[in-house]
């Protein structure tokens, strides 16, 4: 997604390591002290994931939905059974199937972008009440991360995290992919570490930035970044090559990442940058980190042509389902490992839901509202939260008529959950979510036991 111009300058420090790696290896600082540790994994799936053809209703409610997805619709004999629940998931996730049966699995229904409470006819006679360029990739992003539907914003939800917690030599907010909103604070450094390969701190990095930068058409601004990260490559060039080493040994975590069906490392974008992760929590108390704020992404959701084939098991989306769930599973039974269980907690997060009404392509469109994934030890077991809108076309859930559904769940709902159990306070939940005034009243998603 296109940062401004300020939260790039403020992640350029921090891009391959930053002036904050110069301290990594300066002496182990206060190390996590068992109960106390905290890491939370938000997983983006860019592009706009259907979480609808993700977690799907296989009772009575199968009919409605089969009939408003058409050529989209996943077959009901292929879902995989949620037990205690009328849902199924989508076969590509049949990895994360005993997470599920071991109450470590939840969804919540209905999530996405608001700057209040909407019904139908509020959406169609107060478009102020709307987040700004609905439906828009770049804009929905931003609101996902930043937290401001309707304004714009230079921090997002983890920096604004990192600015109120304890300071650390190495920053404790980590992204393996790429300068992305989220991880932006207005005093915090965030890492931004590649998914693989070793950490050069070179020309390529500077034009990376600069080719972020350039849309703003400012000199000043490309010699801003090329001082910052010039500097950078001095100070570390030398300790880049030290991270690399901690990196490279692949610990306990990269045994859990291995292919069953080729007996090789899973290969996938998302499982390079989960390895990592693994590796980074397993690595905690030499980094001296009580707690862990991690951004990973996933590429190829905007699924307009091709969605699904005609058996409805196979398409573009069950291939991404694949690669995530492979990876995902892996990552967490590498958490399992290390006895971690209960102080880990992955999401997701997307751009938006798809349309319930299949394009001509075998496709959906832009939707809204979306269902989210969360793993974790401590969460309310078989548990779905939120309320499934109707799959009525023109009903009174759908804001457009092709199946926009409208949220009934803001995703400050879902991330507040998420923050509070991470260890932020009451006094702290306005600065983190900045419209958390909106939503305080009707409080947090209740995900945890």
């Amino acid at each position: 997604m296109q940062l401004s111009r300020r939260s790039l300058l403020r992640l350029a420090g921090a891009t391959a390591g930053g002036a904050a790696l110069a301290s990594l290896m300066r002496g182990t600082a206060v190390a996590a002290s068992g109960s106390g540790y905290r890491a939370m994994v938000g997983l983006f799936l860019f592009g706009g994931n259907d979480g609808w053809n993700m977690l799907v209703p296989n009772g009575s409610a199968y009919g409605a939905y089969s009939e408003a997805r058409g050529a989209v619709a996943i077959k009901r004999e292929v879902l995989i059974p949620l037990s205690g629940v009328g849902y199924g998931m989508h076969p590509s996730f049949a990895p994360l199937a005993p997470f599920w049966d071991q109450g470590k699995l939840s969804f919540v229904l209905n999530t996405g972008t608001l700057h209040a409470p909407l019904t139908k006819s509020l959406y169609n006679s107060r478009e102020d009440l709307r987040p700004t360029k609905l439906f828009s990739h770049t804009d929905e992003e931003a609101h996902w991360q930043g937290l401001r539907a309707r304004t714009s914003s230079d921090t997002g939800f983890m920096g604004r995290i990192a600015d109120r917690s304890a300071i650390s030599d190495v920053p404790s907010t980590i992204s393996f992919a790429g300068a992305n909103l989220a991880v932006a604070g207005a005093q915090s450094s965030a890492l931004i570490l590649p998914e693989a390969g070793a950490l050069r701190l070179n020309q390529e990095m500077r034009s990376e930035l600069a080719g972020a930068i350039a849309a703003f058409d400012s000199a000043d601004g490309l010699g801003e970044i090329a001082a910052v990260t010039d500097g950078q490559i001095d100070a570390n060039r030398g300790l880049a090559s030290r991270m690399d080493a901690l990196l490279a040994d692949g610990g306990l975590a990269q045994s859990f990442f291995i292919d069953p069906a080729t007996g090789q490392l899973l290969n996938s974008s998302v499982a390079r940058q989960l390895l990592r992760v693994a590796r980074m929590i397993e690595m905690r108390q030499t980094l001296g980190h009580s707690r862990q704020s991690f951004f990973v992404g996933s590429n190829g959701f905007d699924t307009h042509a091709n969605q699904v084939e005609g058996n409805s098991a196979s398409g573009t989306h069950a291939v991404l389902l694949h690669h995530v769930a492979a990876a995902v599973a892996a990552f967490y039974r590498a958490i399992e490992a290390m006895g971690l269980a209960d102080t880990v907690t992955l999401f997701t997060m997307s751009d938006f839901g798809r349309t319930s009404k299949a394009n001509d392509q075998r496709g959906t469109d832009h939707g809204w509202g979306n269902v989210q994934m969360v793993l974790g030890g401590g969460l309310r077991g078989h548990h779905i939260h939120g309320t499934h809108p109707s799959f009525e076309l023109g009903g009174a859930d759908d804001a457009t008529g092709e199946g926009r559904f409208i949220p009934t769940l803001s995703s400050e709902q879902y991330l507040a959950a998420i923050a509070q159990w991470h260890g932020v306070g009451a006094d702290n939940m306005g600065y983190v979510f900045p419209n958390w005034s909106e939503w305080s009243g009707r409080g947090a998603v209740p995900l945890y036991a």
